[in-house]
């Protein structure tokens, strides 16, 4: 048993979310992070732009749809490559690698000013592909300690000059703030993805097959025929796969 999948799951809670994936690819939006283990005594959350993914092995995917949901998708690892997805960094700790994260940012303090915005951009940047091994994850507004290190997630954070690079807490409680910076990122930053590149569709129960592959012959149309059915073959049921598990 292979201890990673060779394939990038992205799972979610329903039907409509998993069509609108297939139809325009994924919409990167804000989500809150722990940050508290980075020291930060005033924020202790932030929001970034993201798309999440996994590569946990098929033998355990059970726990994860539990939690995320039991409509998903399974892309090559090559397309991840190709869009800048990376695994993230998981930290254990305040120990030395993160004191030299910790130090980075003390050393772009010093900076002129000139320099110094662009190189806070680029810590943001590696930060935002960080977590602690174990931490709280907003769920239905309130936290929710989590053993993050077991996700093996990948991530993929936009980077455009015309997006927040992220939103404090102040600025994510306000919707209409929240509201306008998605809308940046479906405007500009969509993550898109072939036929080819999809390994798996996947769907709760046998009896909701039928709906998706409807829609694939449906609203998917203006692909050739042979990519259609190349989908279509992709589709299956996470009851059917449980047998085989």
């Amino acid at each position: 048993m292979l201890p990673r999948s060779v394939s990038l799951f992205h799972f979610t809670k329903n039907m409509e979310i998993l069509k609108a994936v297939l139809k325009d690819g994924f919409w990167p939006r804000y989500c809150l992070e722990d940050v508290q283990w980075q020291g930060r005594a005033q924020n202790e959350f932030i929001a970034f732009p993201m798309v999440c993914f996994c590569d946990i092995p098929m033998s355990r995917i059970a726990e994860h749809v539990d939690f995320y949901g039991s409509f998903g998708i399974g892309l090559t690892k090559e397309w991840g490559a190709k869009n800048n997805l990376n695994p993230v960094f998981y930290f254990a700790g305040d120990n030395p690698l993160h004191g030299a994260i910790k130090s980075l940012t003390a050393v772009v303090a010093g900076l002129e000013e000139a320099e110094k915005k662009e190189s806070y951009k680029n810590v943001r940047y590696i930060l935002a592909h960080s977590k602690p091994t174990k931490g709280r994850m907003i769920v239905s507004g309130a936290p929710v300690l989590k053993d993050f290190y077991q996700e093996s997630e990948w991530r993929y954070v936009p980077q455009h000059e015309k997006i927040e690079d992220y939103l404090s807490l102040k600025e994510y409680q306000s919707e209409e703030k929240v509201y306008e910076s998605n809308q940046k990122t479906d405007n500009l930053c969509r993550l898109k993805f072939l036929p080819s590149d999809v390994k798996y569709i996947f769907v709760p129960t046998d009896s909701e097959i039928p709906s998706i592959m409807n829609f694939i012959q449906i609203e998917l149309d203006y692909f050739p025929s042979a990519d259609l059915k190349l989908l279509m073959s992709r589709v299956t049921s996470l009851e059917s796969v449980s047998f085989d598990m």
